[in-house]
């Protein structure tokens, strides 16, 4: 089996700053549960318009142009809400190649609000 990719150095050179919306996850306090909320948070990524393939096989359903890749170090939960270039995305699918290299990539959803 061939050594894993590692490009972690060239996103973290090459990357551009997001705000990922990580949720806590709460906790007791007083012996009373404490929901978690949302906490802003600078990530580094490459982000990506979609290639034609990925428009043309999408398994979550049609996808358009505001719709982009996400190429992170990072472990980001589906769900999270990111922003990027005064832009809202959720984050809706990840393709795990973590036999193959460091970098986790998600499809970043575009959301009006």
């Amino acid at each position: 089996m061939p050594e894993k990719m590692i490009f972690s150095p060239v996103i973290k050179e090459q990357g551009v700053p997001f705000i990922a919306h990580l949720q806590d996850e709460g906790g007791y306090v007083d012996g009373e549960w404490v929901k978690g909320g949302e906490t802003p948070t600078e990530l580094t990524g490459i982000i990506l318009p979609l290639s034609n393939d990925d428009l043309k096989y999408a398994e979550n359903g049609t996808y358009t142009v505001k719709e982009k890749k996400l190429l992170t170090v990072d472990q980001i939960p589906e769900g999270t809400k990111v922003e990027y270039n005064s832009q809202k995305y959720t984050v809706q699918a990840f393709k795990d190649f973590s036999v193959y290299t460091d970098v986790n990539i998600y499809l970043m959803r575009w959301r009006e609000k």
